[in-house]
């Protein structure tokens, strides 16, 4: 058994509703819970991506 996937290795991706709760939530600041949604985590990959710092070239 090997930790690399190999090229014909399938992954099943399953798409929700936009707005659709994802099954977990965060506590807000008043102490509320709000459902986790795709488009929330879509969000926080963007701004992660923006963030992005390139790693320097070595010679």
């Amino acid at each position: 058994m090997s930790l690399q996937h190999s090229s014909e290795d399938k992954i099943e991706v399953m798409r929700t509703k936009p707005g659709q709760s994802l099954g977990c939530s965060i506590i807000d600041e008043q102490g509320r819970e709000v459902p986790i949604t795709e488009d929330m985590i879509q969000d926080a990959c963007r701004e992660l991506e923006k963030r992005l710092v390139k790693p320097a070239e070595q010679e």
